[in-house]
């Protein structure tokens, strides 16, 4: 069977090199964990024969290339524009050498809306992209803001869906929740991780999907869709919860808060593997919601690829969904395939 890959990254040396560039605490700190070296940055500079033999291991026929975070979205934007613009024009010669492998989602400079908005419909128009990813906030503000409805605009008008990929959350809530855990020398570390992989970014993820929802983007923008990683980012074990607490008092919306999540968010597990999300996944989204990712080159190691969609717990029919019938439906321009 077919298996399209949704949230695979890369990272290219320009990019890496101008966020070291910042001032320090405007640095992405994840960047600077000893988890983050390595072998790890070798699999993020490689877009040919090491990333193909990855996905021919694992049963993975298409890879959608983005970059990983935080792109250039910590940047000003006459260095975020035309830095965007050469990494989408890298990822499209990658995908002009493998063009059966790889398809993409743009790299946006957010902190100019306009011009991302540009980027996105050339890099759809011209270089045959299948959207977008946006790695949480820029500069601390989120894409419900009016300021980046060019954005949202944008990938509604061409079809093509926004990856609301997780970012380190704002330094106030960073400050608030995850510091002063008084674990002596390994504090840094515990912190670091506590604000992103290990909780932060997921809880940032699913605010920033929240209010896309609660600030009326998807009736300003009705064709508009999202993803998000690692089975929702903790949203379908919310879902009735949130769908019962604030529909009542967001009487400014034109449907109940649930069914915004269920029309307009699908679902990816990024690397968690395991069956009990998955369940959880089809009970509160369905099988038409969910689509594959394997979260390269972060879950080297740990991911079964195909194997995993193969043992679980599923129809054929949902296990084509998932595999790669719901990602030919939502993404414009990905490979032809026979699965």
């Amino acid at each position: 069977m077919r298996v399209i890959a949704l949230e695979e990254h890369l990272v290219l040396p320009e990019v890496a090199a101008a966020n070291r560039a910042l001032p320090p605490e405007q640095r992405p700190g994840f960047d600077n964990l000893p988890t983050r070296q390595d072998g790890l940055q070798t699999y993020l500079g490689d877009i040919d024969a090491r990333r193909i033999e990855f996905m021919d291991t694992h049963g993975i026929d298409v890879q959608v290339l983005s970059h990983s975070g935080p792109g250039a979205q910590r940047l000003e934007p006459a260095q975020a524009i035309p830095l965007c613009r050469h990494v989408n024009d890298t990822v499209a010669a990658a995908i002009a050498r493998h063009p059966e492998r790889f398809s993409a989602f743009a790299t946006l400079p957010t902190p100019a809306p306009d011009e991302a908005a540009t980027e996105l419909a050339r890099c759809v128009r011209d270089l045959g992209f299948c959207g977008a990813m946006v790695h949480g906030h820029t500069g601390g503000r989120y894409l419900d803001r009016r300021e980046f409805d060019p954005i949202l605009a944008a990938a509604a008008e061409r079809g093509v869906p926004l990856y609301l990929h997780p970012g380190e959350p704002p330094a106030p809530v960073r400050q608030a929740y995850y510091s002063g855990l008084d674990v002596g020398e390994h504090s840094p570390l515990v912190e670091q991780l506590f604000s992103t992989a290990g909780w932060g970014w997921h809880v940032d993820a699913a605010v920033h999907a929240l209010r896309l929802v609660l600030t009326g983007v998807f009736d300003r923008h009705p064709t508009l869709q999202i993803i998000l990683g690692h089975w929702g980012e903790l949203i379908p074990f919310y879902l009735g919860r949130i769908d019962q607490v604030m529909t009542g008092v967001s009487r400014h919306l034109a449907k109940p808060v649930g069914t915004y999540l269920q029309e307009h968010v699908y679902l990816t597990p990024a690397g968690l593997e395991t069956i009990p999300p998955l369940l959880l996944a089809l009970s509160t989204f369905g099988a038409d919601r969910i689509l594959y990712s394997v979260d390269y080159p972060y879950s080297v190691g740990r991911t079964s690829g195909w194997d995993f969609i193969e043992s679980a717990p599923l129809s054929d029919l949902d296990k084509a969904k998932i595999a790669h019938l719901n990602a030919e439906r939502l993404l414009p321009g990905l490979p032809r395939g026979n699965g």
